[in-house]
């Protein structure tokens, strides 16, 4: 049979390309798993482009072509006959953005849940301080003594404060706060061990401290300072604590095992990986927090205008919204 080369290479190009591509990202992500659809794609694209090296082998002056070929079909042969064990290696970047999204998403009733639990506290605290100021003083705890005054002196002395009343104790005050945040957030997991009962504690009595705080200045007239202060942190520190007490009443369910008549050992190891991928997230998104309050929020109109501060907030809530909705990828949570 007599080949036209020329125009063989140019009809079949488009196959090889793909076969490549497909090879490519198969090196880029060794953990990724085909779909169906997928699968059969790849075994096409194999067969055909080892027909077209069949078809060319004769060829001896195209000695580059057949080289390029033939390493598209070994690459192949291998990824289709591959036997060593995948998924041994840990890459920090992908479980952040592929697990601890995927774990999100299979336990989302439990963060509705420790959600509810906080906004019926953030009400409590809320009506507590409307009805009575002096309640500030009896449910704020001591490490909150700096809000026991009054909000208006508060704005006033942090608008007209002309240096950095933190300079050269940033790092150290973050710290701390991720410390702080990061405890909060492994207690309301960990009081999961009580049958959840801790958990919903914890997140009741957050959501009180920061509704009688909110309602505190806002009642007070200074909502866009509130707004300044608490966003570029609290969008994501907030939402971290939430998912500790998520963890947490994830726990509480497979202790409580209702429904399922799995062995409690077993109930455990099936949410194990769930719990530890959750509270490692809450980590990660806590110090991030932390460096933000330390470096950001503790800063005032007209250091950093109020309006830049929202915006930077609402914007890290978005993303981090979408993140735990669709994963970085967008792919399905896997089982």
């Amino acid at each position: 049979m007599i080949l036209d080369l020329p125009r063989f290479i140019e009809s079949e190009r488009g196959v090889w390309s793909e076969l490549e591509a497909m090879l490519d990202q198969f090196g880029n992500e060794p953990d990724r798993r085909m779909s169906v659809d997928e699968a059969k794609r790849f075994h096409f694209l194999y067969q055909k482009v080892s027909a077209d090296l069949g078809r060319i082998a004769t060829f001896s002056s195209e000695p580059d072509l057949r080289s390029y070929l033939e390493s598209l079909v070994g690459r192949a042969y291998a990824e289709i006959h591959e036997t060593r064990e995948r998924g041994l290696r840990w890459h920090p970047w992908r479980w952040f953005v592929d697990e601890f999204p995927a774990a999100f998403r299979r336990q989302a009733w439990a963060f509705w849940l420790a959600l509810l639990v906080t906004l019926i506290g953030a009400l409590f605290g809320g009506f507590a301080v409307a009805l009575d100021p002096e309640a500030k003083a009896a449910i704020m705890p001591p490490q909150f003594a700096n809000h026991l005054g009054s909000p208006a002196e508060r704005v006033a002395e942090e608008e007209a404060a002309e240096e950095d009343h933190l300079a050269g104790a940033h790092s150290s005050f973050a710290g701390q706060l991720m410390a702080n945040n990061i405890g909060v957030a492994i207690k309301a997991m960990a009081l999961g061990m009580t049958w959840g009962l801790g958990t919903l504690l914890i997140l009741f009595y957050n959501g009180v401290i920061v509704g009688l705080v909110a309602i505190d200045y806002v009642l007070a007239g200074h909502s866009v300072f509130l707004l300044g202060w608490l966003l570029p942190h609290g969008s994501i520190e907030l939402p971290a604590v939430i998912m500790g007490g998520q963890a947490g009443l994830v726990l509480g369910k497979a202790l409580i095992g209702r429904g399922n008549r799995a062995p409690l050992a077993e109930r455990l190891r099936a949410v194990g990986k769930d719990v530890v991928t959750l509270i490692g997230g809450v980590a990660v998104l806590l110090v991030w927090a932390g460096i933000v309050e330390s470096y950001i929020s503790q800063h005032h109109q007209p250091r950093i205008p109020y309006a830049l501060k929202i915006t930077f907030g609402l914007s890290e809530l978005l993303l981090l919204g979408w993140l735990l909705s669709h994963g970085w990828r967008g792919q399905a949570p896997r089982e």
